[in-house]
Parts: structure tokens; sequence; C-alpha cells
């Protein structure tokens, strides 16, 4: 939409959303395998994230403290993605990502030519989406009030309150209300 339509947006705010190659580390690799060659023993690893143990990770991994999440959430989301039919759709979720990269070019310059005022948190310890694909809007993006936080990926998880704070803020100053 933003490409698109950049009358439509008055700010960004991104948490851990990638938009840079250099957001696609070491997690990737088992993934771009699978977008080169689609086939069910490429398939298999991928398959590890909707398991119990693989969706807890995703919860937990780079967390400052791993009792402060509930186990809910990777409950509530492990039921939801091994329902009959899910796991083809994860895959094919997983397949689909290679299509963002060639719009992220696009996407940058959008950032360079419309400069819409950015608000980045970023869990410093994802391993998803590290922080490497954090700095770059930097590059692209001026007046960035930019929080990398010492969590993970799910860093509305542990980090909701600050993060709130810092959208109330950041809000307060970039709407304009009609």
């Amino acid at each position: 939409m933003a490409v698109r339509h950049p009358e439509r947006l008055e700010s960004l705010i991104i948490q851990n959303g990638n938009a840079y190659e250099e957001g696609l580390r070491e997690f990737w690799d088992p993934i771009r395998k699978y977008w080169n060659d689609r086939t069910p023993e490429d398939a298999k690893p991928l398959a590890e994230f909707i398991t119990p143990e693989g969706v807890n990770w995703h919860y937990t991994h780079g967390v400052r403290n791993e009792a402060s999440i509930s186990p809910d959430n990777w409950e509530a989301d492990l039921y939801h993605l091994t329902k009959e039919g899910n796991p083809a759709i994860q895959l094919a979720l997983f397949y689909d990502y290679k299509n963002n990269i060639p719009h992220y070019p696009a996407w940058q310059a959008y950032f360079r030519k419309h400069q819409p005022p950015p608000l980045i948190v970023w869990g410093i310890n994802d391993y998803i989406f590290p922080a490497d694909g954090a700095y770059p809007y930097k590059r692209d993006l001026k007046n960035i009030k930019f929080h990398l936080l010492e969590t993970g990926y799910f860093v509305l998880e542990e980090d909701g309150v600050r993060i709130a704070s810092l959208m109330r803020k950041f809000l307060s100053t970039k709407l304009t209300l009609k």
C-alpha cells in the first residue's frame, strides 16, 4: 500500500519487519534451499518450525526471562498450526516469502523519496529477522526513532508495555487528526 498510495500513510511503525537483504541471515538458509528446490526433502527442516519445540523456540529464543513468556502463546499457535492442512499452508507461506525480496528495492525507494516518519522497535536477539535488518532503515529514513530491545522475535511478549509507551509518544507527535 505504501508504494502504491504513499499519500495514505503518515508514519511507519516497524517491529522486526524486514525490508533489506541484510536481515535474511542463517535462519533463512533452509528456506532459501526450499525456494531453489521445492522438494519434500527440502521441506523436512521447515516442518520443525511447527513442532512444539519449534513454536516454543520462536517465543523464547533470545528473551531475557523465559519464565515471563506465557506458554499459552505457543500452545494457542501450535493448536492452529497443526490443524489438518495447515502444515501445507505454512510451507506455502515459507515458499512465498521469496516474492517479497524483489520488492525490497521499491520499498527502499519509497522510504528515500517519501520519508514517512518511522518508529523502529526490534528485538536485538531475534534470530529470524536479526538486527542486521534493522540498521539499513537508517540509510534510507531520516528522523528515525530507533529502538533495539534486549529480547527476541516476539518483542511484544516481553516488552509490550514499553513498546506501547514508545508508540504513544511517537504517534502523539506524528499523527494529524482529520
